[in-house]
């Protein structure tokens, strides 16, 4: 089986027209065979997906035809299977969901610092240093001495700057997160907040990864990933970290060993979110599933609207408890 090139980018950029440009984009990654979720808002462009490697370079000669979009900066890595079963593009309000209006990263976004200087700015001890992502993303993961804010989801943020920084404008503060995009909007609502010294990440931890010897790198642990990866170590290969069929939440090696995990039908996120009858129809799905695998077959791949529809049952479920399991 030949590889998959997996590939996350945005952009902020005003698009007033971008609800006409859904179906011409959807349009055109189906017929370059990708797979993945791309976002359009007003205020830009967000995707992560995954194809052929001609493929993928052929929708981004698409994008180049609008100067809007054109020479979009992307992160890329090789994957064994296709990460994403469907090919989506959705209309939204936020390409990354903030919840607070009138904030522009094109006016007021933290500065930029790029991979080779990010260590030496950490190391500064006064320098602040705060990992943006939901509390779930970090426990995989995170930078040596970062400050984890303890987020359900990225709404949650400016909540903590009131409480945790609000009364510190002048302290110097370095925000990082998956592929920058967070940061983007964080960054430019400390600075429209009053604070002077903001820093972030260039291309967040994906490219960190991808230009920091891991010799020389001060990251522990994996990176999550909105994929079927679930995380990647610090050659961007798939981790060790594996997903609940049920509920897509990460789970290590311990969380395996745990009583509440049944591979395909629970784990300690989601055990309480089932009825009976969910339980008994998972469980024979997971059958089906190995009986697919020692045929040599992919049962998944006949039945995507079907595990699509499952995951979307147990992701409204999980909301109660992991309100925040959105895609960056």
């Amino acid at each position: 089986m030949s590889k998959t090139l997996v590939t996350a980018f945005y952009r902020f950029v005003t698009l007033d027209d971008y609800c006409d440009l859904r179906q011409p984009l959807l349009e055109q990654m189906r017929s370059e065979q990708i797979k993945g979720t791309v976002l359009l808002a007003a205020e830009g462009i967000n995707g992560t997906i995954a194809g052929p490697e001609a493929g993928v370079a052929a929708l981004f000669e698409w994008f180049d035809k609008d100067p809007r979009l054109a020479a979009i900066p992307r992160k890329t890595a090789w994957h064994d299977q296709p990460p994403f079963f469907r090919t989506k593009v959705r209309l939204k309000k936020e390409i990354v969901k903030f919840g607070v209006p009138g904030i522009d990263p094109l006016k007021h976004a933290g500065t930029y610092v790029p991979p080779a200087e990010w260590n030496a700015l950490i190391s500064d001890p006064e320098v602040m240093v705060i990992d943006t992502r939901n509390d779930y993303e970090v426990q995989i993961g995170t930078f040596q001495n970062a400050v984890q804010p303890h987020t359900k989801r990225f709404s949650e943020l400016p909540e903590y700057v009131e409480q945790q920084l609000g009364g510190d404008k002048g302290k110097k503060i370095a925000m990082f997160c998956t592929g920058g995009i967070r940061c983007e909007k964080s960054t430019a609502y400390l600075k429209q907040q009053g604070f002077d010294q903001v820093y972030h990440l260039e291309g967040g931890i994906l490219n960190y990864l991808a230009e920091v010897p891991e010799e020389e790198s001060l990251w522990q642990g994996e990176c999550f990933v909105f994929d079927r990866r679930v995380a990647v170590n610090h050659q961007l290969e798939q981790g060790e970290y594996e997903e609940c069929h049920a509920c897509r939440m990460p789970l290590s090696a311990e969380d395996r060993q745990l009583e509440s995990y049944q591979p395909g039908v629970s784990c300690r996120h989601c055990q309480d979110q089932h009825t009976d009858s969910d339980r008994q129809r998972f469980e024979e799905r997971e059958r089906q599933v190995e009986l697919a695998e020692q045929r040599g077959e992919t049962h998944l791949g006949g039945e995507v609207e079907q595990l699509a529809s499952r995951r979307k049952q147990a992701k409204q479920g999980l909301k109660q408890r992991h309100p925040a399991f959105e895609e960056e």
